[in-house]
């Protein structure tokens, strides 16, 4: 249990760090302000919770059994399906996340519309996948802390969860893409 508490505050840091790397982000698109060191100085501590939250959660689910199985409890693991069906397809799309800025200005510069169209695609599902990571995880970390008993809280804190996500992923969206287009478009 232990493990799992490690990893339940180490989620609620990555939301916090996760809020401040978006928010500037997001800023910086809808500005067109960029500094590199205030995009360091918001993704490393980023990146370096989130890296230890994935390795405590690969541990959790690998070497302690929790009983969250799909066919006996179909309704009540479903939010546990999601959360480790995101965790694994953040995996490989945030590599492309990574790296797609830098494609992005390659393929406009080469004239490579469908790849270009295509990673602004796999852009947005990187941010639908985290923002539902998100969602279904928060009152989880809160109730593996003890500080969350109440199952009409617990659905009132989804709730709020679910629409806090849905926001800061059209805002997010809207303000990478729309940005993205605008620098790499054909005037």
């Amino acid at each position: 249990m232990k493990l799992k508490k490690i990893n339940a505050v180490l989620s609620l840091l990555a939301v916090l760090t996760l809020l401040i790397h978006i928010g500037y982000s997001a800023f910086a698109y809808f500005t067109f302000y960029y500094n590199p060191a205030l995009k360091t100085l918001t993704s490393l501590p980023f990146i370096v919770v989130v890296c230890l939250h994935a390795i405590c959660g690969m541990c959790a689910v690998f070497l302690q059994s929790d009983g969250a199985r799909l066919d006996v409890y179909r309704k009540q693991n479903m939010g546990t399906f999601l959360q480790r069906v995101s965790a694994a397809l953040i995996f490989p799309l945030l590599i492309v996340h990574l790296k797609t800025f830098t494609l992005l200005q390659s393929s406009a510069a080469g004239g490579q519309w469908g790849m270009f169209g295509l990673l602004l695609c796999l852009q947005v599902a990187f941010y639908l996948i985290v923002f539902v990571h998100v969602a279904v995880s928060f009152s989880k970390a809160w109730i593996t802390l003890g500080l969350l008993t109440d199952r009409d809280k617990q659905k009132r804190l989804d709730r709020l969860a679910y629409i806090l996500c849905a926001v800061l992923f059209v805002v997010t969206a809207t303000a990478v893409v729309r940005g993205q287009l605008l620098m790499f478009l054909p005037k």
